[in-house]
């Protein structure tokens, strides 16, 4: 399956949505670092960023974004960061959790768990990640470090889960798991 096309596309290849939820960073007064960091780390894997864009901690807007986003097939994975904590505005979570068709708990304890394992306010993210039509939708951290801690430990089933987003059938690997 390696290499071969998928309707004109690349087995190996997705694309991408980034959506950075920040108040500050919707009205210009902060410079998003995590963006262009989460298209870096996707791009090492074939991700190819296609839709990127910066929003206020507003629920409606983020799940309106998220929703035109998958429903407009435009992006086969969507990276949210921001939003994801305990603060007032934080928001992205719920916003996620009203678009989704399912959810995919494995992916969102795995980041937690790296998180715990490197601070103890790590059990504090309430990172959520699920599925809309053919999309898969992550919810990251705010910060920098978060994002990298986190991507680097769910990058490598991101492939096989965008795989089987997209209908394809491959052998499974023994002790990977059903999938």
């Amino acid at each position: 399956m390696k290499g071969q096309s998928v309707k004109g596309r690349s087995a190996l290849a997705f694309r991408v949505g980034v959506l950075t939820i920040s108040d500050m960073g919707a009205k210009g007064e902060r410079k998003d670092t995590t963006g262009p960091l989460i298209k870096d780390m996707v791009a090492s894997i074939g991700g190819q960023s296609v839709k990127y864009e910066i929003v206020p901690d507003e629920g409606e807007m983020i799940s309106r974004r998220l929703i035109d986003w998958a429903d407009g097939e435009e992006v086969e994975l969507i990276l949210t960061t921001g939003g994801t904590g305990l603060g007032p505005r934080d928001v992205t979570p719920e916003a996620t959790l009203k678009v989704v068709d399912k959810l995919v708990p494995g992916i969102a304890e795995a980041m937690r768990a790296v998180s715990l394992g490197k601070a103890p306010h790590g059990m504090l993210s309430r990172q959520v990640t699920g599925v809309r039509g053919r999309c898969l939708i992550i919810n990251l951290p705010g910060s920098p470090t978060g994002v990298k801690e986190c991507l680097e430990v769910i990058l490598s089933a991101l492939p096989h889960a965008l795989s089987l987003l997209r209908g394809e059938r491959g052998g499974h690997t023994p002790g990977q798991g059903e999938g």
